[in-house]
């Protein structure tokens, strides 16, 4: 398939640009900062984007067959809440207008619930230097969930999805819903290489349209 990537320098960009051109797809890789896009292949093709103009998402994922946002502002912009609602609102505006039917979102683990009525990011134990972020995070996933016209998948990942477990593959995960998946010792943890591979097998073989799911070991 043909994807715009958008996002594709970042910590989950990267993992799910490397796991879309290990199985053949041709990836538009859609980046503030393009020079910073390590994979170096004829399927992928660099370009610098502005994604807070919904207009210029357009152009840019125009004649796709699929886009994928794993969009971040960065954790240390000041206004990461602000322009995590003001990104993804012109990115999900972007895709409808160059008639895209099929858009992924990479979102958070934060509006998971983990007892009934509390979500994660409500939880006394969630860090307050994520809080901000993970609130928008749950912000917009409440506002994609109104989408009628596309077929949205909305990602959130396991709850420990860091640097911390990256550079294992596995290759195997278990689905979820709207509740975080825990293994055996208590822990949800997924790689994100792992996700990147729940990622390309959701566009592949499509089963979470419309609909918010997550994943972990």
């Amino acid at each position: 398939m043909k994807i715009a990537l958008i996002g594709a320098t970042g910590f989950v960009g990267t993992a799910i640009l490397k796991e879309l051109t290990d199985r053949g797809h041709e990836v538009t890789a859609i980046s503030r900062h393009p020079e910073k896009i390590s994979i170096q292949s004829p399927l992928v093709h660099a370009v610098k984007g502005d994604v807070l103009d919904a207009a210029a998402v357009a152009k840019l994922v125009k004649g796709h067959d699929v886009v994928i946002s794993a969009y971040n502002p960065g954790w240390t912009n000041p206004r990461i809440g602000e322009e995590i609602m003001k990104g993804s609102g012109a990115i999900q505006a972007g895709v409808k207008a160059a008639g895209i039917k099929r858009f992924i979102v990479i979102g958070g683990a934060g509006s998971l619930e983990i007892a009934p009525g509390l979500q994660l990011v409500d939880s006394p134990s969630f860090p307050a230097e994520y809080k901000v972020a993970a609130s928008a995070v749950r912000d917009y996933l409440r506002e994609i969930s109104q989408e009628k016209d596309l077929d949205w998948t909305f990602f959130s990942p396991a709850i420990l999805m860091s640097h911390d477990t990256s550079g294992t593959r596995r290759g195997h995960y278990r689905l979820g819903l709207d509740n975080p998946i825990f293994d055996d010792q208590g822990k949800s943890v997924l790689s994100v290489e792992d996700l990147a591979l729940v990622i390309v097998d959701e566009l592949e073989h499509p089963k979470h349209i419309r609909q918010r799911f997550t994943a972990a070991y």
